[in-house]
This record gives structure tokens, C-alpha cells and sequence, in this order.
């Protein structure tokens, strides 16, 4: 039914891919054959002409997938294609719980069965050319399905806590579904290194020798006992690197790839372990957490304000109002708030890798964080020279150049301070 929710849902996802495109284009226009010299010391000429194809080639490839997956979204919403998945499935089953789990599940076998063509011409054609792609057909066979496993699962368990929350809780749903669900998240959180990750990939404890005592040492210089430390084969996908942390109190984890260690030097790799052991010390990640629960306990409620509406679930095609057509229509009709939301988090979040750097360079490990980082986007090809609209509107960190100057710029301990 062509009603206000079907139009709104139409301009909303409508104006979300026009933006896309613009910031793209954005971008485009700051790319140059010529580097500039800001660059120098980070790319010589050579690396900076493959990062310069590299980029557009990624950005040919996204325009199109973007543009294909939207003209699909698209066809679905104009012909009603949510509509008639939930009256075909209604000849299965009349349970409402088996519906909602049903659609849901189908809708991810098909989301992901459209974006496998996508994923495996970027992982053999475009990551390969460039030389990081380690991924063999048979471990991308094996991630798609294991991905398409856990999707189901966890689908099915948070497509359970909210619909019975619906059925049962009556007013007070969004309060006991927000409730369930930060739980069941933040669980996931806490054991995500001993459930998630084991799935994909092989996890060993750091051995013993220079590198881990000296990421104990600065552990111990930083009153940040951790005792979990362990490395991950990231190398049979990729040679990008990377290092996080993970978990909470006793389950606190630091991970580093295998590649990052064989590319940075001792120095670098603590460096890099410091500014995130700088976002806990500043109790970034309790802020985060906190600030995105609360974000969340409000999409709830005003979601509940959707769910029984009969013309949001009409607007998608349906022909009988249901918990997962209203669910579908609400996250359409949410996005512009999803948007605002996640435009604030990015500013948050830009401020608090400014501080974590700070705290870096204090303990005297800022040269080597500048060192650390120049390595890891050269070997990358990273985008250095992104359009500041970019930069604002779509990343969660600064930019290299931008993290460079504000590390130099740090004002470091002065001892006579301590004796006065």
C-alpha cells in the first residue's frame, strides 16, 4: 500500500545513497597523480602511485556494488518484495515467533547469497592485484558458511528476546527488550575472544621473549596488570595487520596479528598496544559502551511506537500487520535518527584517539606510535588525503596526518614539574 510511510521510507533510503555518492565523489576529487608533500616520508613516489590505484580501483568497485544493491533494495521496497516473503511463509506456519524467525533467517540466506559474487571479486580480484589477499577459495567457502551460521544463531536468539518481550511485556516491551538485549551484548562482549573468534581463526599466548616483556613492562609502568596476551593468524586471509583488545576485568585480552608483529619493530608494537591501553586507562570504552546502551534503550522505545502499526507493515507490501514487517519498516523510517546518532559517535570518537595519542606520546612512546602508524598505512595503501567533509562525516579515527601533527604537538612531562 502506497501510504506516508511507504513514501518517507522511499526519500529516506533514496537520500542516504545520493549522500553516499556525494561524499564519494568528494573524495574523488582529492585524489591526484602528483603527491603532495605532506606525504613525503610516508609514501615514496612509486607506493604512491599504486596507493592512488589501489583507491580507484576500490572506489570503481564500490560504486557499482552500492549501486547494484541499491537498485535491488529498491525493486523490494517499490514491489513489495518484504510483503510477499511474509505471505509465502505464511503457508508454512502460523506461529507468530516461527514467522518472525523465518523471515528474518530467509532474509540473511538471500542478503548474503547476493553479496558473495561481491566479496569474492574483491578478496581474488582486487586484493589480490595488490598483493594482500592470502584468503584461499576454501577458506572463504568455509568463512561464508561459519558467518552464515553465527548470523542465524545470534538472529534467532535477539529476533526471540525482542518478540517475546513484544508479546508478553505489553507498554513496558521496549524497556524489558532494551533491558535483554544490552545483556545478551554485553555477554557477547565479555567472551567474544573464547566464542566468536576461535570460529575463524587460531589464537596462541605470545611466547615468551623481548616483545611480551616488554608489552608486560609497559603494562606494569601504567598500573595495567594483563596477563592475556595472545597472537592471531590474520596472515592466512591478509598482510594488513592489526592489534585490539578485547574483553573485560579478567577476561581482558590483547590480540595481535601475526602480521603486525613481523612488520613493526618491538618499540612500534607497544607503541600501538599503549594508545589502547590509554583508551581504557581514560575509561573510553565504559563511556562508550554506556553512551550506545542508552542510544539503544531509545531506538526501543520509539520503535515501540512502530511495531503495532498496521500501515508501516502495509507500506512494505505486507497484507497483515507483523512483528518483523513492523520491525523492517521501523529500521527504514529510523535511519535518519540512526544516522545523526552515528555522526555524533564518529565526533566522540575522533576526540578520544586524539587523547589515547596523548596519553602515548606522555609515556614517551610517541615517535614510535608516528613510526608504528606511517608502516601500517603504507603497507595498506591507506587513503591518506581523504576530503575533510569525508573525514567528518564517515570516520571513527583521524586521519594519519592529522594523529602526526597532534602527537608532535603534545607537551610532554617536564621532570622539574615533579619537584615542585
Amino acid at each position: 500500500m502506497r501510504n506516508i510511510y511507504f513514501y518517507l521510507i522511499i526519500v529516506f533510503y533514496v537520500s542516504d545513497f545520493v549522500r553516499d555518492q556525494i561524499l564519494s565523489y568528494l573524495n574523488r576529487t582529492r585524489m591526484s597523480p602528483l603527491m603532495p608533500a605532506e606525504l613525503e616520508g610516508i609514501y615514496n613516489s612509486a607506493e604512491y602511485a599504486r596507493q592512488q590505484t589501489y583507491q580507484r580501483e576500490n572506489d570503481r568497485f564500490e560504486l557499482f556494488s552500492d549501486g547494484f544493491s541499491f537498485v535491488v533494495v529498491m525493486a523490494v521496497l517499490w514491489y513489495g518484495g518484504a510483503g510477499w516473503l511474509d505471505t509465502l511463509l505464511r503457508r508454512y506456519t502460523g506461529s507468530p515467533v516461527l514467522l518472525s524467525l523465518a523471515f528474518f533467517e530467509t532474509a540473511s540466506v538471500l542478503s548474503l547469497a547476493i553479496g558473495i559474487p561481491f566479496d569474492w571479486y574483491d578478496t581474488f580480484v582486487i586484493e589480490h592485484k595488490f598483493g594482500f589477499n592470502r584468503t584461499t577459495p576454501r577458506t572463504f567457502v568455509l568463512d561464508r558458511l561459519k558467518g552464515l551460521a553465527l548470523t542465524l544463531v545470534l538472529t534467532g536468539v535477539l529476533v526471540t528476546i525482542i518478540l517475546v518481550a513484544y508479546e508478553y511485556a505489553g507498554a513496558w516491551f521496549w524497556l524489558l527488550a532494551w533491558v535483554a538485549v544490552s545483556i545478551f551484548t554485553l555477554t557477547i562482549a565479555f567472551f567474544y575472544s573464547e566464542w566468536i573468534v576461535p570460529i575463524f581463526n587460531r589464537q596462541t599466548p605470545l611466547e615468551e621473549g623481548e616483545l611480551r616483556s616488554a608489552i608486560e613492562a609497559f603494562a606494569q609502568k601504567t598500573s595495567f596488570p594483563v596477563q592475556n596476551i595472545y597472537t592471531i593468524d590474520g596472515s592466512k586471509r591478509s598482510t594488513k595487520s592489526n592489534a585490539y583488545f578485547t574483553g573485560f576485568g579478567k577476561k581482558k585480552r590483547i590480540v595481535l596479528f601475526d602480521t603486525l608483529i613481523e612488520d613493526l619493530s618491538t618499540e612500534e608494537i607497544v607503541a600501538v598496544l599503549a594508545h589502547e591501553i590509554g583508551h581504557y586507562k581514560m575509561r573510553h570504552i565504559v563511556y562508550t559502551i554506556t553512551i550506545s546502551l542508552t542510544v539503544t534503550g531509545f531506538m526501543f522505545w520509539v520503535m515501540s511506537g512502530f511495531l503495532s502499526n498496521p500501515a508501516v507493515a502495509y507500506a512494505l507490501g505486507g497484507t497483515t500487520p507483523s512483528f518483523h514487517l513492523g520491525l523492517v519498516g521501523f529500521s527504514l523510517l529510523y535511519a535518519p535518527v540512526s544516522e545523526a546518532f552515528d555522526l555524533a559517535g564518529n565526533c566522540i570518537s575522533r576526540r578520544h584517539e586524539y587523547a589515547a595519542d596523548v596519553f602515548t606520546a606522555r609515556h614517551g612512546m610517541g615517535e614510535a606510535l608516528i613510526s608504528g602508524l606511517k608502516k601500517i598505512s603504507s603497507k595498506s595503501l591507506s587513503n591518506l588525503t581523504p576530503h575533510p567533509f569525508v573525514v567528518f562525516w564517515r570516520y571513527s579515527h583521524p586521519t594519519l596526518l592529522q594523529r602526526i601533527r597532534h602527537i608532535q604537538n603534545v607537551r610532554l612531562p617536564d621532570p622539574a614539574d615533579d619537584r615542585k
